[in-house]
């Protein structure tokens, strides 16, 4: 579509993408990666305009504009629908459309386009799920649910960004201030919706939510080496945020899973599987899962040179002494704690559906709460 947009602006892919003659449209309209891009706009020598993208210039931003585009976009929502997955998660679903004298956030437009696309899976898949990936604050990603008059036309569920960094804050400082604030300016939601936590996934953990003073406290305690850090937020996994501490591990993992919504758990979190820092920008957290300790970690029987990315080989978080087979085989181990956890929620709808009421105490130490249905 992009290569058909370059070389032919006045076919049927011309309008595909935002092209503008300068580069000064949409002005209030943050940098993300502040890291590795200058502008939002990159000039296309092809073209010979200027294209938008909210990521990296390799990104470049569908037109949503362009009815084409819409039409376009739920025909491949319905061709992998089709092919039986369980439903999507909507990447930076803030962003979709932009507007001059606006952050090009959260629009009315991207909410228009929403309740459509949610009303074609209601019709032709009514079992799948809607997941926004929306990193804001709360009053704003519960938009996302859609009307709540009409039980949620939008996204069935939304994660919740800011529980992440306040977690780790609350751990460290020991102090449930951080939680329990977080908890307290959560809205409501519609019934038939679900926040999704989670302690870390594929990106860094993300640092946006949070004042200065608490970013630079994040940064002084889990990210002591300036390679850990990326674009706002620490590009570490979760056993090595927590100096591989079983403990601390269990501690969270059962926060985790006992705070109000539908817990994420990321690819490998459930062994402790390690980072490596020395790989570029995000892909620190995303080497291959660790299954066995043989060739590759049982991620491919391919050469080794042609993984993604290499599997991770130090001492402590290597594959040969991290990886499922070996916690399998291990009654006391990470893994099987983790499945025991899981298995305990599943048995109580509490944790998915009862209310969430905290409870007062003298110690600033002591989070307590109930869970009521």
């Amino acid at each position: 579509w992009f290569q058909a947009s370059r070389t032919d602006p006045d076919g049927p892919f011309g309008d595909f993408y935002m092209w503008n003659d300068t580069d000064d449209k949409y002005p209030d309209a943050r940098i993300i990666f502040v890291d590795t891009e200058s502008s939002n706009w990159t000039y296309d020598p092809v073209r010979g305009q200027y294209y938008w993208h909210r990521f990296f210039s390799h990104q470049p931003d569908l037109n949503y504009d362009n009815p084409a585009v819409q039409d376009a976009m739920l025909e491949v929502l319905r061709f992998w629908l089709d092919l039986g997955i369980d439903g999507f998660r909507l990447d930076a679903v803030p962003y979709l459309y932009a507007r001059e004298g606006t952050n090009c956030e959260n629009l009315p437009e991207t909410h228009a386009y929403l309740k459509r696309v949610r009303a074609e899976v209601d019709r032709l898949y009514p079992d799948r799920v809607l997941l926004a990936e929306a990193n804001q604050w709360p009053a704003d990603v519960v938009e996302y649910f859609g009307d709540p008059g009409a039980g949620g036309d939008e996204c069935h569920m939304a994660f919740h960004f800011p529980v992440m960094p306040r977690i780790f804050m609350a751990v460290r400082r020991e102090q449930r201030y951080p939680i329990s604030e977080i908890m307290a300016q959560t809205p409501k939601i519609p019934e038939s919706c679900q926040w999704g936590i989670f302690l870390r996934n594929h990106d860094e953990l993300t640092l946006e939510m949070v004042t200065d003073e608490e970013r630079d406290y994040m940064y002084t305690e889990y990210a002591k080496d300036p390679r850990m850090k990326a674009n706002i937020g620490i590009r570490r996994r979760l056993a090595p945020l927590l100096d591989n501490d079983r403990n601390q591990l269990e501690l969270f993992t059962a926060l985790l899973l006992s705070l109000p919504g539908s817990p994420v758990l990321y690819y490998g979190d459930e062994i402790g599987m390690g980072d490596n820092i020395w790989l570029g920008d995000r892909d620190a957290v995303r080497t291959p899962m660790q299954w066995t300790p043989d060739r590759n970690a049982g991620f491919s029987q391919c050469d080794p040179a042609r993984l993604y990315l290499p599997v991770i080989m130090d001492p402590i978080y290597g594959y040969q002494a991290v990886n499922v087979e070996a916690q399998v085989n291990n009654p006391g181990s990470l893994l099987h704690w983790t499945r025991k956890m899981i298995e305990i929620r599943q048995r109580h709808p509490v944790f998915g559906v009862g209310t969430y009421v905290e409870l007062s105490a003298s110690n600033p130490s002591v989070l307590a709460f109930t869970r009521e249905i």
